[in-house]
């Protein structure tokens, strides 16, 4: 069986109406046909919802590639505005200032809601501090913090001066954030003393004078005091966040900023080769995550919106930053686990602020099933809720059922929403009031947004055939370059397509994708992420989708490894949901039953946890490279390096997953 035959593989019988609740949805059907009549001008009429200092004079301008030429987009040319000011100010102005902006969670329990008006003035005074410190437009400043409504702050703060921001994970290593540092050329690194991780005060700031050892254009280090540990000092260098961001004026007047000034730089996770740091630019960037956060998680101006991923993903930047507070909404943001100090914290969270739309990954939704079962704890009243979304990998038709019925007390939309860090914001995701929902399926491209499933040659594939996803048609929210290597821009996301279609090129997204006979886009993983058993062209998603769907499994990676005799295998790794005992027989009966005998996993390794990056998506690279050094240590040869682990969320994953492979009855041919 070939990976072409995806229609039945992934067939979904259970088909959800619009509910009648969103019968006042604030995008109705009619926008698809509007915006595939004048595709700029609907962009044109999104943009129109922010405030502009100055209007733009051409909508957009478009260098396709071909051949050395670099492509280039351009959105509102002539425009001016202020990101914070759209962010803060306006809501201000507009008489809202006394409404909470963001609800801040501490890991150890310490609880703070800002309101706008004070929000405006923290901005203001750390925009003031990075004037003082030397930092001015254009600009990069690396941010290495916790979720706190401080990274918030002084990411608003850079935007505000037109400084470049470079959001990093608290809990990456210093190689990763000297990285950062010395590819962007930043003046300024912001980090903490330290930070609460799993009930522990963990010392960080050793780790950022690592990272920042020797770097001549680094002028400072900013450092806040979250846990008020004792840490190293360079005098001249370091400067504490309360002696000078706290000191500052608490008024500060915004200029504007060109429609295509850049706003930050985000890398990708580094799975593969270096890191690419995706460059987005504010007028573009801000009218795509602020329209999309309003139309497809319908934003009304009383919503509690918590979007639980960390600050320094893409899906932050766009839901738990720009989005939401450029639609004035009140947010909520977390600093700790979701077993921090126990597993029922999110619970709790939603419960005590009244949160109504929930925004996360499948990996935690996976990981509630495991720790849960088939229902909730009782005694936590989840009545607020009345929007459900999901981000990252795919989501399996049983964890989508299984979040509708638990969070979504069986009649809430489940909102499934596929984007990348290059494309800014929500690419293919429903309505909630138009578009019938398909557990595992994120559904159609939002108006707008011209996603299609090609062959090598670039052309549509029948309904039921996988193929390559590519988006035709530029569109405000897509980054513009990678910082300082646009032929590279070029090659990883242009090159392949280059010519087709009436745009002269179509965005590869690096993802395998197939459309049902209804148009629904199903994604089957990344275009490397296929295992070739005997010639057969095998998803890891649609084996992982299938071993989930058995009671037992929590959680699974499926790898391809080395056979002599069929030239991959298939290995899974499950994690049990519960207490449930793992049959590895069940379970590879369970895949040949859904997809086909020659699917079966060869072995079946159960372990505590699979190596995830930030953004949720399991490294299967890992799993593969983790399966043949354990074949080599047996064998008695020296294992290979296992390659790049700076983006792992979970890093203590890779040494469980070693022993459970070193304890198991594996096959060494």
């Amino acid at each position: 069986m070939d990976v072409t035959a995806t229609e039945a593989r992934l067939h979904e019988d259970r088909v959800y109406p619009p509910s009648r609740a969103f019968a006042d949805a604030n995008v109705t059907a009619e926008a698809y046909a509007r915006a595939a009549a004048d595709p700029v001008g609907f962009w044109e009429e999104a943009a129109r919802r922010l405030d502009w200092t100055e209007p733009w004079h051409t909508a957009h301008e478009w260098e396709p590639p071909g051949g050395d030429a670099i492509p280039a987009a351009r959105w509102f040319v002539g425009g001016r505005l202020n990101v914070a000011v759209n962010c803060v100010d306006r809501h201000v102005d507009a008489g809202r200032g006394d409404k909470v902006a963001l609800h801040f969670e501490g890991e150890p329990g310490d609880r703070e809601s800002v309101t706008y008006a004070e929000l405006q003035r923290r901005v203001a005074r750390a925009a003031n501090a990075l004037l003082d410190l030397g930092i001015g437009r254009g600009d990069r400043v690396v941010v290495y913090l916790p979720v706190l409504v401080e990274t918030v702050v002084i990411a608003l703060a850079c935007a505000r001066i037109g400084a470049v921001h470079s959001l990093v994970f608290g809990g990456f290593s210093a190689e990763a954030v000297r990285f950062r540092l010395e590819d962007t050329g930043a003046k300024l690194l912001v980090t903490s003393d330290g930070q609460f991780r799993r009930g522990a005060a963990v010392e960080v700031k050793s780790t950022a004078d690592a990272a920042a050892a020797g770097l001549e254009g680094l002028a400072h280090v900013l450092v806040l005091r979250r846990t008020g540990q004792a840490v190293p000092w360079t005098d001249g260098r370091d400067v504490w966040w309360h002696d000078v961001v706290d000191a500052a004026s608490p008024v500060h007047e915004a200029e504007s900023f060109d429609a295509e000034h850049p706003l930050f730089i985000i890398y990708t996770s580094g799975t593969t080769g270096k890191p690419k740091g995706l460059v987005h630019t504010a007028g573009g960037y801000l009218t795509h995550a602020s329209w999309a956060h309003w139309a497809h998680f319908d934003a009304k101006p009383d919503d509690v919106h918590w979007c639980t991923a960390d600050l320094a993903w893409v899906t932050a930047h766009t839901y738990e930053i720009y989005g939401p507070l450029s639609n004035g909404l009140t947010q909520v943001i977390y600093e700790g686990t979701p077993d921090a100090p126990h597993r029922e914290r999110h619970l709790e969270i939603i419960e005590r602020l009244g949160v109504t739309v929930y925004y996360t990954a499948p990996t935690l939704i996976r990981t509630f099933m495991t720790w849960f079962g088939a229902d909730l704890p009782s005694g936590h009243d989840l009545s607020s809720l009345r929007l459900l979304g999901t981000v990252g990998e795919a989501i399996n038709p049983e964890a989508w059922v299984w979040f509708r019925r638990n969070f979504g007390r069986d009649e809430l939309p489940v909102i499934d929403t596929w984007w990348q860090s290059e494309t800014g914001a929500a690419m293919i995701a429903p309505l909630p009031g138009v578009t019938p929902l398909k557990p595992g399926s994120a559904s159609v491209p939002l108006p707008g947004i011209d996603v299609a499933v090609v062959d090598d040659d670039g052309d549509e594939v029948p309904p039921g055939r996988s193929g390559t996803l590519v988006v035709r048609r530029p569109w405000p929210g897509m980054a513009r370059t990678v910082w300082g290597n646009p032929e590279r821009y070029r090659d990883a996301y242009w090159s392949a397509y280059a010519g087709r279609g009436a745009h002269g090129g179509y965005y590869v997204a690096g993802d395998g994708a197939a459309r049902d006979a209804d148009g629904y886009i199903w994604i089957l993983g990344r275009l490397d992420d296929v295992v070739n058993v005997s010639g057969h062209r095998l998803s890891t998603i649609e084996i992982e989708s299938a071993l989930v769907a058995h009671a037992s499994v929590g959680e699974a990676g499926s790898a391809g490894v080395s056979d002599t005799v069929t030239g991959q295998a298939v290995v899974a790794f499950v994690t049990p949901s519960g207490r449930a005992e793992v049959d590895p027989g069940a379970l590879r009966a369970q895949v040949a039953s859904a997809i086909g005998p020659v699917a079966k996993p060869r072995h079946v390794v159960v372990v505590p946890d699979l190596p995830k990056t930030r953004s949720g998506k399991i490294m299967r690279r890992l799993l593969a490279q983790l399966w043949e050094a354990e074949r080599d240590r047996r064998a008695g040869r020296t294992p290979g390096p296992l390659g790049d682990t700076t983006s792992l969320q979970n890093p203590w994953a890779v040494d469980d997953i070693a022993s459970a492979l070193s304890a198991a009855e594996l096959r060494t041919s």
